[in-house]
């Protein structure tokens, strides 16, 4: 190939040079990566599918009547997702990452029934710590990193990031539907169901050892990479921001003339109408070699619709729309772009830990935007909660500034890269 004989030359290849040059994905890649995204959206699905619904359906349950006591019992499973993504994927770099996705799963799946049974909002609360206590995220990207060759892993990530933001927005879409259908207790039931969906599909792609050879790396290493805690920083942004927008995004369609009822209309368009747009910015990062060019382009855009969402309250049901347009668009070319460039930044012996370091931020990004958000807009109105963001995506923009176009070529894979 070209490229191998420009790297045995000492002469790194130009990114459009080894684009061109790099085949494409095989159809055992092609099928590993549709079943790590099946693995992930399965999950993710029970988790979401829930939002739409929960709030109403707690109210009818003993202890329901305590707001704190419902947000704790929505959030919670953003908090043990935070807190235990970093010793998973940490065991996962050691006995491999096949029994600690059966473990994770399997947990996952017993929330889901214990929520399903719940006679009162307390146990609905464990059940949905059980559920985020399934904290595999991080393990499933590093899997990526396993079983994707380099040369597509960038596509493979791209594929699961999408995946996830349609899973986001199905999920909004189907929560209130299958409430009408099966009630939550039955959603509860069905996130079960869909766990052992997952479980199955484990040992279908997921080797039984680690395939990637250096010796794990330490943690305390991991966290001294500078271009992995730019990275870090972006997701926790992105989430954090996310989580805070929605606490007034609803509620300002609502007040344009849109009724609840049709808001999943207008998410399920928008997602999918920016999954379309993206393809060309994804497109230029992974076969240019545009990526940091990329993430900034997106980042900008998101903080331009968090400005003008600012001052679109009061101006129309059009510009809020277009400007949820945008952002999804953004944020979608983020959510599958950052976790590709984890995995090229990351070295070989820690890609469990730096994606379990990763998924830490961006959960506990998703539980304090929704903490900070709402308590922004109950004592300061929605300009307070577009104005925090725009300050925390302006930080993120500032801290992207001084990330590597791309990591040092290292044959063994084993050196921090950034």
């Amino acid at each position: 190939m070209d490229t191998e004989r420009a790297l045995s030359s000492g002469i790194a290849p130009s990114p459009t040079a080894e684009a061109a040059a790099v085949p494409r994905m095989g159809r055992p890649e092609m099928q590993a990566t549709a079943w790590l995204a099946s693995i992930s959206a399965l999950r993710l699905f029970g988790l979401f599918v829930i939002l739409p619904v929960f709030a109403l359906y707690a109210t009818t349950l003993p202890g329901g009547s305590d707001h704190a006591s419902v947000g704790l019992a929505m959030g919670i499973y953003g908090l043990t997702q935070g807190l235990l993504q970093i010793p998973f994927g940490w065991v996962s770099d050691r006995i491999g990452r096949r029994p600690v996705l059966y473990f994770g799963l399997s947990v996952f799946a017993l929330g889901s029934v214990l929520a399903a049974w719940a006679p009162d909002l307390f146990w609905v609360t464990v059940g949905r710590a059980l559920q985020g206590a399934g904290a595999i995220s991080g393990v499933v990207l590093a899997c990526v990193a396993d079983v994707i060759d380099e040369q597509h892993r960038g596509k493979a990530m791209a594929f699961i990031g999408v995946s996830i933001g349609l899973t986001f927005a199905g999920s909004l879409a189907l929560g209130p539907v299958l409430e009408r259908g099966i009630g939550v207790p039955g959603i509860f039931a069905l996130t079960g169901v869909l766990a052992v969906g997952a479980l199955l599909a484990v040992g279908r792609v997921v080797p039984a050892v680690n395939r990637s050879g250096p010796a794990p790396v330490a943690f305390a290493e991991v966290i001294r990479i500078p271009a992995l805690n730019r990275l870090n920083v972006g997701v926790f942004a992105l989430h954090l921001t996310l989580m805070a927008l929605f606490v007034v995004v609803p509620l300002m369609m609502r007040d344009a003339g849109l009724g609840e009822d049709r808001h999943w209309q207008v998410y399920l368009a928008a997602m999918i109408a920016a999954v379309v747009l993206m393809i060309p910015a994804l497109v230029l990062a992974e076969k240019r070699g545009k990526g940091k060019a990329v993430m900034l382009g997106g980042i900008a855009l998101l903080l331009a619709t968090q400005v003008v969402l600012g001052f679109a309250a009061g101006a129309g049901l059009a510009l809020v729309i277009g400007a949820l347009l945008a952002y999804f668009v953004a944020f979608n070319i983020l959510e599958a772009q950052l976790p590709s460039m984890i995995s090229r930044f990351a070295p070989a012996g820690a890609r469990g830990s730096a994606s379990g370091l990763y998924a830490t931020l961006q959960f506990v990004g998703t539980f304090l935007g929704g903490a900070i958000g709402g308590w922004l807009y109950e004592h300061h109105g929605s300009s307070a909660v577009f104005a925090f963001c725009s300050v925390v995506t302006s930080i993120w923009l500032i801290a992207a500034l001084g990330m590597p176009a791309a990591p040092p070529r290292n044959p063994s894979g084993t050196q921090p890269a950034g």
